[in-house]
């Protein structure tokens, strides 16, 4: 299946790939004196970060430091449609092969991120842009397509560079020398401790992936389970995970909207779904979690996130995750507040994700071949770019990864501390 040529994110990571122009994209003609202002005019838009930047007449790397990190326009099209459009530009031209990054990646783009988030470009966008609104794209009918989009690429694809349980959300790092199999087992096992799962409960799960976490709640500690997504791949293969574990009896994957849930539950969890929700959705993501928790449950929602409302990245939402926004943790709590929810615990995992892309790209480098084989050159830079850029704007503090554990207000059936969150005892509870 030959990929749709659609770019991606804007910033690869980590083993500085070499990449060349592609055919009939060569520029002979040296940079006019227009061009080298406005790559300086770029440079000062950015933040002046402390890298490098050139243009095609120095493409070839002749003559220069290799050790300087530098960002190189290989083409007359690609400096000026990121000049015009510096988000969806970038993206758009590094995934057709007219950006070359020299150095490793991830750290290149983490300090050019650092320096543009201080720029006064970025200020007055964060200030003052931050109210024009995105076409999220959030129906029903929408979302199904938005998701498709990304999630329906094929789970041979994913499955190349994703852990053995195909877990596509932040892991947790809880040990610095955990592989990323190990870190997302522990993610897993996180999660449950936060929603104070006990043998018998009933539970919820919006946005379910590839049923990872599903069927780990099942399995490790004997709750019933119904999962909601809309990925008809992700659904078939969470199924077909249930049948293979003798845990069909114990999980319902069921392809339909969060919108839909019904009935009665003692948990409720979403990992990584609500950042396709879109804030017009918030609240009534809230009504589902009002009337789906019960009196003494408890929740969690994990979802990437910002310090500040922003607009998403153009190149991102257009390209890689249609309908996709990631909210502030203000924004995000008018999912709790709708829904009468107190809010008991926030935790901010960035630097965990920072990692979990880095080895998620380092996976992906060592399946190029089969990559460009499944999809296209194109597809393959793209997504070198998605997942090094993803990764370098954790690491710069540019995005967060929350996790919001709630419960309904007059819940009194509360640990007394976040000891057992760590395994460190059983927990105690407060009278109820």
């Amino acid at each position: 299946m030959k990929a749709s040529r659609q770019p991606t994110l804007a910033f690869p990571g980590g083993l500085s790939p070499t990449l060349t122009h592609q055919s009939g994209q060569s520029h002979t003609s040296n940079p006019s004196p227009l061009d080298r202002f406005a790559l300086g005019m770029y440079r000062i838009a950015m933040g002046k970060p402390p890298v490098e930047f050139s243009l095609w007449d120095r493409g070839d790397g002749a003559a220069m430091d290799s050790a300087v990190p530098r960002i190189t326009f290989l083409t007359h099209q690609a400096l000026w449609q990121t000049c015009l459009r510096p988000d969806l530009g970038f993206g758009d031209a590094f995934a057709a092969g007219g950006i070359r990054v020299d150095g490793d990646l991830i750290q290149v783009l983490t300090a050019a991120f650092r320096a543009t988030d201080q720029s006064p470009w970025q200020k007055f966008r964060r200030h003052y842009l931050h109210w024009i609104p995105l076409s999220h794209g959030n129906s029903l009918t929408e979302s199904r397509r938005n998701i498709a989009a990304h999630y329906d690429l094929g789970n041979d694809f994913y499955r190349l560079w994703l852990d053995p349980e195909m877990i596509y959300t932040c892991a947790y790092y809880s040990a610095a020398t955990m592989d990323l199999a190990q870190a997302q087992t522990a993610k897993l096992e996180h999660v449950c401790r936060k929603a104070g799962l006990e043998p018998g409960m009933r539970v919820v799960e919006a946005g379910c992936g590839w049923g990872a976490l599903a069927l780990h709640m099942a399995r490790h500690h004997g709750v019933q389970v119904r999962a909601f997504n809309i990925s008809r791949e992700q659904i078939e293969h969470a199924r077909w995970r249930a049948q293979t574990l003798g845990l069909a009896h114990a999980v319902e994957f069921i392809e339909d909207d969060y919108r839909n849930i019904d009935g009665r539950y003692d948990a409720f969890v979403s990992v990584g779904m609500l950042e396709h929700v879109g804030p017009d959705n918030f609240r009534t993501l809230g009504g589902v979690i009002r009337r789906c928790l019960s009196p003494r449950g408890r929740g969690l929602v994990h979802s990437v996130g910002r310090n500040l409302p922003s607009p998403m990245n153009g190149w991102i939402h257009q390209r890689i995750f249609p309908g996709s926004y990631t909210p502030s943790l203000r924004e995000m709590m008018q999912v709790f507040e709708s829904a009468g929810m107190s809010v008991l615990d926030v935790e901010n995992l960035r630097l965990h994700y920072a990692r979990t892309l880095a080895d998620w790209l380092r996976q992906f480098e060592q399946h190029v071949p089969e990559v460009t084989r499944m999809y296209d050159e194109y597809f393959v830079r793209a997504w070198r770019l998605y997942l090094g850029g993803c990764s370098a704007a954790f690491a710069a503090g540019n995005l967060q990864l929350f996790q919001v554990v709630f419960t309904p207000t007059q819940n009194n059936h509360l640990p007394r501390t976040r000891a057992a969150l760590y395994g460190e005892a059983a927990p105690e509870f407060w009278e109820s």
